[in-house]
């Protein structure tokens, strides 16, 4: 069996979008309230190497979290990054699906889930 985790939100429309894709297609998996426990390091770790090009994709830009904290995210380190996604769940991107500890798919989007997931 696949693993997949999913952090999120369940008050956040886009995490229940996910979690209803995911249990229509029957895919098992472990749901994580994000606000009350981040993603692990490696975790974020992986998000931020897949998103080399644009550290603030991992960033839930919407979000009021991220209008409050008025930082360049560009001018941090990555050890900054992560410190900063760490401290408050409502800062990263969600959903974060981790798929087999080996991808993180940041975000609902359902073509890039059936992509994945092998689903036409």
């Amino acid at each position: 069996m696949k693993k997949i985790i999913i952090y999120g939100y369940l008050k956040c429309s886009t995490c229940r979008q996910a979690l209803k894709w995911l249990d229509k297609k029957d895919l098992a998996y472990q749901f994580i309230d994000i606000v009350k426990e981040a993603p692990l390091l490696d975790y974020l770790n992986l998000a931020l190497e897949q998103s080399a090009n644009d550290k603030k994709r991992v960033f839930n830009t919407r979000g009021k979290a991220f209008k409050s904290i008025n930082l360049d995210i560009y001018s941090l380190s990555r050890v900054e990054i992560i410190r900063l996604l760490s401290s408050d769940g409502k800062l990263i991107k969600r959903p974060f699906l981790v798929y087999e500890e080996k991808k993180v798919i940041l975000g609902f989007n359902e073509i890039e889930y059936a992509k994945q997931f092998s689903y036409g």
